[in-house]
């Protein structure tokens, strides 16, 4: 399979044993759920994989691990962004020593720098990281935006190789279009308006909501890059009671919850807890549901 950034690629969250120790074989379990999905990449450690809650040794194990598992058939993209540009080089290397593939690197959180600050530190981790890098902008977490003139700027970058967008605004997705190349690639991060971005021109999605779906997802967004629109806002419709869901609470409390009902995690770390037991019934509904779109995407 092309190493090439496009279709879908499933921001993985961490499974946890009821003691909160890793899981790793609801971890093997999960992998293997995306591989026979269809797939086109996985992201170990992002903030839905809760990076913030793993210690050194746990990044290193589920990277090692996903990296064995997948064996070269898809991308295996590390989340490395980190407040401090030494810090982001340091995590960058450091998936980069244990086989990850590519650096998905969000905005520094919290320190909000200047769109010029922005543009210094991508250069820095593009230079020093030793892995392509991945622009990933998602203000609602980060309390930074990085605007489309930033982005264009790094584009040229030979090392910095796409965005993931979480914003997604049509006007937002039209703006990073018009730098899209065989040499950047534009990704979605927002399942809810996905379909409709990669039936405007975008190379994929970067989904939360595959972890339970994989199959699904990947159909809609095949359906998508196939521009074929009727069957697209199908299939998106079917899938839009899971992308609603998935924001009830903050991610990945709810996807990890349809998970534990399909047998994969138990759990997550705090200051996360479980799923409030006003969406209880909600997710019960949605998992029973999981079965059926699977079969039914590989028609």
């Amino acid at each position: 399979m092309s190493l090439s950034l496009s279709g879908l690629i499933t921001a993985l969250a961490t499974p946890f044993q009821a003691n909160g120790a890793l899981d790793p074989d609801g971890w093997q379990r999960l992998l293997h759920l995306q591989l026979e999905g269809g797939v086109h990449g996985v992201v170990v450690a992002g903030s839905t994989g809760e990076a913030a809650a793993l210690s050194d040794d746990e990044y290193d194990q589920l990277l090692r691990s996903a990296v064995k598992t997948v064996a070269g058939r898809i991308p295996v993209l590390a989340g490395t962004g980190l407040s401090g540009t030494a810090k982001t080089i340091e995590q960058t290397r450091r998936a980069a020593a244990n086989g990850a593939t590519h650096a998905l690197v969000v905005t520094p959180p919290y320190v909000r720098p200047t769109q010029e600050g922005l543009i210094a530190h991508y250069r820095a981790v593009a230079d020093q990281g030793g892995l392509p890098v991945i622009l990933y902008n998602v203000p609602g977490r980060t309390g930074c935006d990085m605007l489309p003139a930033t982005v264009a700027e790094l584009a040229s970058h030979p090392n910095i190789v796409g965005i993931k967008e979480a914003v997604g605004d049509i006007g937002r997705v039209h703006a990073l279009l018009a730098l899209r190349s065989p040499d950047f690639a534009i990704l979605s991060g927002d399942d809810g308006t996905a379909a409709r971005s990669i039936l405007s021109g975008v190379d994929g999605l970067i989904s939360v909501g595959s972890n339970a779906l994989p199959g699904a997802y990947r159909r809609m967004c095949d359906l998508a890059a196939a521009g074929e629109r009727e069957a697209t806002e199908s299939w998106d419709a079917r899938l839009e009671p899971f992308h609603e869901f998935c924001g009830v609470e903050s991610n990945p409390i709810p996807v990890k919850d349809l998970l534990r009902r399909i047998g994969i995690g138990d759990g997550l770390r705090l200051p996360l807890l479980p799923l409030s037991a006003a969406h209880h019934a909600a997710a019960e509904h949605l998992a029973t549901d999981i079965g059926a779109l699977e079969a039914l995407s590989n028609h």
